[in-house]
């Protein structure tokens, strides 16, 4: 009896033991003792003039109160970022939190300019215990922060291309929901919808030479299609048929487009729907809470959203974004303090915060509340869209930049009518060939796929 009053005993205080470890240990990191040692350190980021941004502008203070650490930001177009990064990088100017597009993370990596995330988070001191990685979609993960297995950034001004149109434009036009395919939106919604005399058209396909020609235009009319840039050998593939019937529908389509689109960037396309000048426009998701801004738009009840049309090779949308990363070159303190607010800004805890002041977060459980869905109409395409997208809509390697620039002057070229389709495309391929070869994926110097 008394054995047995002591075995009872022993157990007990064995599983009180556990508690209060379990309960110390689940109380142990806190986001306050983790930045006490770094309070006073002002940490310094450079930011883009898009909503997920302003969004972060109005959490920040939250941040700065708990840490004591101090965020400066500058704000700057997106066209100059990665030049004034790169330039940051070689001479070792303030930047502390790295901004990393999709496409610059194989060269910001490659050159090793960003610090693997495993310096903080093998770091119990640094590392949020809730910080779960596998909450965020595996595409957005993979595609903005690793890169040759390594993560670097954890993502956070995220995009998937979505449909917005005009609910009241189509309904005057006959139509009772968008076009679920690119077809049906060249050949039935687009005659209908455009009328030049008052200045009218169906569509906008933003399409300004630089990264937004090269991306948000002409990469988005190949995949549809059953095209891409490059083959499964790593060779320039817009010669295809697939590729070219997508590059030949895009200048079909631009007759039912406002004149100039080839000047349109980001702000003129989702301009032109929200002042009705255009009746649809593929755009990023990032852009929802403008296009909802009363002050910026007067589409107000009229606007929809769904997903990009289909092609013939399915739902293929585009898909964009960044990540927040940590600059290699910034001291040890620094950087530890830019790491406590990148895993803070991108956490579950800060996700729907972050959804509500205008921002799209890339976490998972997120999505899965039914009010969410209710509240914000553009969360199940771009949901749908994350889930079925392409890795690789647009090459992450280093030689990026450069084919990008090739693919903005000729790509422009074709859409004004200085050069054919084909020869467009035939001399783009040769370009990239070159680029390519150059840099050493065709010798065996550098695997073809990372």
């Amino acid at each position: 009896m008394k054995k047995r009053f002591l075995r009872q005993k022993a157990l007990m205080l064995g599983v009180a033991t556990a508690t209060l470890l379990a309960c110390a240990q689940a109380s142990a990191w806190t986001l306050k003792e983790a930045s006490a040692p770094y309070s006073g350190t002002t940490i310094n980021a450079i930011f883009l003039d898009r909503p997920g941004y302003a969004a972060a502008e109005k959490l920040i203070p939250q941040f700065e109160k708990e840490t004591g650490i101090k965020v400066k930001w500058d704000v700057i177009p997106y066209e100059s970022t990665r030049e004034k990064e790169v330039l940051n990088f070689a001479s070792g100017g303030a930047q502390d939190i790295v901004l990393v597009d999709v496409v610059w993370l194989g060269e910001f990596a490659s050159n090793k300019w960003l610090v693997p995330i495993s310096k903080f988070t093998g770091d119990p001191k640094l590392a949020d215990p809730n910080l779960n990685l596998k909450d965020f979609f595996p595409i957005l993960l993979d595609s903005f922060g690793t890169w040759n297995k390594v993560i670097y950034g954890l993502p956070f001004d995220n995009y998937s291309g979505l449909l917005f149109y005009n609910k009241c434009m189509l309904k005057d036009a006959g139509f009772s929901e968008p076009p679920k395919t690119w077809d049906e939106l060249l050949n039935t919604y687009a005659p209908k919808l455009t009328n030049p005399v008052k200045n009218q058209y169906a569509f906008a396909l933003q399409s300004r030479r630089g990264e937004t020609q090269s991306a948000d235009s002409f990469m988005r009319v190949l995949w549809p299609n059953g095209g891409s840039l490059l083959d499964a050998k790593f060779k320039a593939n817009l010669l295809s048929p697939q590729s070219q019937e997508g590059l030949e529908y895009r200048q079909k389509l631009m007759k039912y487009m406002p004149p100039g689109i080839v000047d349109f960037d980001h702000a003129e396309a989702v301009n032109a729907l929200a002042q009705g000048q255009v009746a649809m426009i593929t755009e990023w998701s990032a852009f929802y809470p403008t296009l909802t801004d009363p002050t910026k738009s007067k589409i107000g009840s009229c606007l929809g959203v769904a997903t990009e049309p289909r092609g013939a090779a399915g739902l293929k949308p585009a898909l964009g974004g960044f990540s927040l990363a940590v600059n290699a070159k910034s001291s040890a303190k620094k950087q530890a303090a830019s790491w406590l607010f990148i895993q803070w800004i991108t956490s579950e805890q800060m996700a729907k915060p972050y959804l509500e002041a205008g921002g799209v977060p890339a976490r998972m459980s997120l999505y899965k509340d039914p009010a969410i869905e209710q509240k914000y109409p553009f969360v199940k395409p771009m949901v749908e869209s994350w889930q079925g997208g392409v890795p690789d809509y647009r090459p992450r390697f280093p030689e990026w930049p450069a084919i990008s620039e090739v693919i903005g002057e000729w790509g422009t070229k074709m859409m004004l009518g200085q050069v054919s389709v084909k020869d467009g495309a035939q001399t783009i391929d040769t370009k990239v060939d070159a680029i390519l070869d150059k840099a050493g994926y065709y010798d065996g110097k550098k695997p073809l796929l990372k």
